[in-house]
């Protein structure tokens, strides 16, 4: 049966994967809502554009008319909720930002999610579900060993992570209060096509290709839980189509990698398939740099309970991953150079001072 996708943040790096799966792979109807932030890029979407299937709504999940007005207009079964501002550097930097999209406005957005779920016929309303997207940040960090579950308490360090663990809660107790049938991912580190370039393996990648330096925080010690952006698709759609409401799932790649580690693989991929002797070997680029305020030492999920109810399991490897997202940059430099004409040039974040995000900029 075909359901109807109202995708929250679908211009965005993850929300744009799901969007082009649910065309290319599956027989679902897709609606994108997103407010084209400084990180929400319309040419993410450009493979589906052309498709019958696929609409675009502009708007702001701040905005409660604009939610509603979209949502009568959609009549979804599933809304994806993946607007969110996401770095933990421009939390540092500006977290207001942070506290007002990612706390009110998926406050604004379960209220709207509410009221139409409430005029739904029994029918629609049996199959109807609010799917919240968050993070492993939420957990706060881990020592050298253990792994994050969807038993792990809460214990969020960053601005980012603390806005992340109040919508979770938000999303749990519009379930458990008014009865909205909610579903929460928590996931690791994502990486693959379409990433913008502020987080550490598109910066890198591209950096290395211009033979600028290449920062790495503290000793690079801190380790991720590496998952291909198309593999955490898949994970979205088959917790949309099977899980019971009510249901957490973490959803990782069993890729653990300290940082310095996923920095010297990049050097190697670009040294391999962009060669330049006046650059030389990349990872002479390597420079240590200040730590990031507050910075958790390591993040792993297990994510057994996904791979044992749902059947999904990551299918790429990290090796295999980087290599073809090293590739892609490559064969996709007007996506990038676009990219960096606009807010962003990477410039260093998250030193705590007052300078405003480019979504604050767009405020004032």
């Amino acid at each position: 049966m075909a359901l109807r996708f109202f995708l929250t943040g679908g211009a965005g790096f993850i929300g744009s994967a799901v969007a082009r799966r649910l065309i290319t792979g599956t027989e679902h109807i897709v609606c994108v809502f997103d407010a084209l932030t400084y990180a929400g890029n319309p040419e993410n979407l450009a493979p589906v554009q052309g498709d019958k299937r696929f609409s675009f709504v502009r708007g702001d999940i701040r905005d409660g008319e604009a939610v509603r007005s979209a949502l009568t207009g959609f009549e979804p079964d599933i809304i994806l909720h993946l607007a969110a501002e996401s770095h933990v550097d421009r939390s540092i930097d500006a977290p207001g930002t942070f506290i007002d999209t990612n706390i009110t406005g998926t406050y604004t957005l379960l209220q709207e999610a509410l009221r139409r779920f409430r005029q739904l016929p029994e029918e629609k309303a049996e199959r109807f579900r609010f799917q919240h997207i968050s993070t492993d940040e939420v957990f706060g960090s881990l020592g050298p060993e253990g792994l994050f579950d969807e038993t792990t308490a809460y214990d969020p360090r960053s601005p980012y992570s603390a806005s992340k663990a109040a919508s979770d809660h938000l999303v749990r107790a519009w379930g458990h209060t008014f009865g909205l049938p909610v579903l929460i991912t928590n996931c690791s580190n994502n990486y693959g096509p379409y990433h913008f370039p502020e987080k550490l393996i598109p910066l890198t990648i591209l950096n290395a290709l211009d033979g600028k330096p290449l920062p790495v925080y503290g000793r690079g010690d801190n380790v991720r839980d590496w998952l291909h952006v198309d593999d955490h698709a898949r994970a979205l759609i088959r917790v949309a189509e099977h899980a019971r409401p009510g249901s957490t799932y973490t959803v990782g790649g069993r890729a653990e990698r300290r940082n310095i580690d996923v920095v010297r693989d990049i050097c190697a991929l670009v040294d391999k398939h962009a060669p330049d002797a006046a650059i030389g070997p990349r990872q002479q680029l390597i420079r240590f740099v200040t730590d990031r305020p507050g910075h958790d030492a390591r993040y792993a999920i297990d994510p057994a309970k996904i791979e044992r109810e749902l059947g999904w399991r990551p299918e790429r490897s990290f090796s295999a991953g980087l290599e073809e997202t090293v590739l892609w940059y490559l064969d996709n430099r007007s996506w990038w150079e676009n990219v960096r004409s606009g807010g962003y040039r990477g410039e260093r974040l998250g030193l705590g001072g007052d300078t405003p995000s480019p979504a604050e900029k767009g405020k004032e």
